[in-house]
């Protein structure tokens, strides 16, 4: 069938006036959530003809190695071809091109029609059916934190914090520092023209503990489509970046010495039919589907840290004192514990997890976090009670490093169930080839205290 512009959003076809559109981005998130796929003429894109991209790029690591999936056979190394199917809602602009160009989040798909299991797109569309199925429509509010430093295009010297507009670095410890923000204020101020152009909505933009880190926090919407706009969004804060000769980098821990980078996601679950927050009884006090979800966080979340925290770096976060939790306990109000209740209306009643770095995936960091949840009210899992004090003193009860937390997704046939038995195949698969091969780097820190020492 033939596509048009009328098809798509009203916010692309606003920032289109006129315009004839010049290039299509036909993109799909593979495990890292890069963009992967073909760009074509609008010509081509409009005919409505099938697109493909062979599925080997789910099997790739962070380096571009290839990992070997247990299962998968020959059938892996066959490159077959996965059908692209555009989903035209998710149609946005890509305003720092030189061309008139709009990109396309696409699903994948096997020739029978058949969703692809381990796509990240489809793992998060599996949860969400979960939910619906029982009646329920989960909401979602990320927070999204990063640092702009200087180019660094040696890896083997540190991250160095940029230059603001004084012509100094920008230094650690401002948090909500307004004048810390305008140091940067020209990257920010592209940063709010590439969300305007693409119809985002921004909560609020502050500025971080960190030397140059910055947190965007997005108005609460339908998960799939916040999942959609951080994958993009991503993209838009690099070329920001880039335009005025900085980077923007969403690695868990870039800089020692100061705090990570995580993606807060605040989460709560409506009635389909009637709006309602399930998570707050008629009159106002926390509901039995409320202790379930907080109860199912407590219970699995530290099965899924793996997709929370998908890297060796991320585990450099979970530091106490260190402006990240190191477990899973709970509290109102207070955000030194993995999972926090913010204070709010019942109507807004929530739950914050605070244990998601930046370096995650949106689409699996959003699903597996949902998992939890709703595997926590499908069983009625009772929560710890509330912590009271600083739960930074308190014992550290997440993974301390990726292998953990990928022995710990094996061992919870629950969460493996909700998510996809072929995904966490594929997904186990890359990050024990990453851990390998990061085995294979001698860093710094060895040359220096054992080169001459042991």
């Amino acid at each position: 069938m033939p596509l048009t512009t009328d098809m798509m959003p009203d916010a692309f076809r606003e920032w289109l006036r006129d315009r004839p559109v010049e290039e299509v981005e036909c993109i799909v998130a593979d495990l890292a959530g890069i963009a992967r796929g073909k760009a074509m003429p609008w010509k081509k894109f409009a005919k409505g003809g099938a697109t493909f991209l062979p599925a080997s790029i789910f099997y790739q690591t962070i380096t571009g190695d290839w990992a070997d999936v247990e299962g998968m056979g020959l059938e892996q190394w066959t490159e077959s071809d996965m059908v692209l199917r555009p989903d035209l809602s998710t149609a946005t602009a890509a305003p720092w091109a030189s061309d008139v160009t709009v990109q396309v989040v696409h699903d994948v798909e096997t020739r029978a029609g058949e969703p692809i299991g381990f796509a990240p797109r489809n793992v998060l569309k599996r949860v969400m059916a979960l939910y619906e199925a029982e009646g329920w429509k989960p909401v979602m509010a990320p927070e999204l934190e990063f640092y702009l430093t200087k180019p660094n295009v040696d890896p083997d010297y540190p991250i160095e914090p940029p230059v603001g507009r004084t012509g100094r670095e920008g230094i650690g410890r401002q948090a909500y520092s307004m004048s810390a923000v305008d140091e940067y204020g020209s990257i920010i101020e592209d940063i709010y023209d590439f969300a305007e152009a693409q119809g985002f909505e921004i909560d609020t933009i502050i500025q971080e503990g960190g030397a140059g880190q910055i947190e965007i926090n997005f108005e609460h919407g339908d998960p799939l489509a916040l999942a959609d706009q951080i994958f993009f969004f991503k993209r838009s804060i690099r070329e920001a970046a880039l335009r005025h000769n900085c980077f923007a980098t969403f690695m868990a821990k870039p800089m020692e010495g100061q705090p990570g980078s995580a993606m807060h996601i605040h989460q709560s679950v409506v009635d389909a039919k009637t709006g309602d927050n399930i998570f707050s009884r008629p009159d106002g006090t926390a509901s039995p589907l409320f202790d379930g979800f907080l109860g199912g966080q407590q219970a699995h979340l530290a099965s899924v840290i793996c997709m929370l925290a998908p890297y060796v770096n991320s585990y450099r976060r979970f530091v106490a004192d260190d402006a990240a939790p190191v477990n899973l306990e709970w509290a109102s109000d207070n955000r030194t514990v993995g999972l926090r209740i913010p204070l709010s209306e019942p109507e807004a009643r929530r739950v914050e997890n605070r244990v998601a770095g930046m370096d995650c995936n949106s689409y699996l960091g959003l699903a597996a976090s949902l998992a939890c949840g709703y595997l926590g009210m499908k069983h009625a899992i009772k929560p710890r009670p509330p912590i009271s004090g600083i739960g930074y003193n308190l014992p550290h009860a997440l993974p301390r490093d990726l292998r953990s937390a990928l022995e710990a997704l094996e061992a919870d046939e629950a969460v493996i169930e909700v998510l996809g038995r072929d995904f966490c195949q594929v997904f186990k698969s890359i990050k024990k080839q990453e851990i390998d091969e990061f085995l294979q780097v001698i860093s710094p820190w060895e040359r220096e205290h054992l080169l001459l020492n042991v």
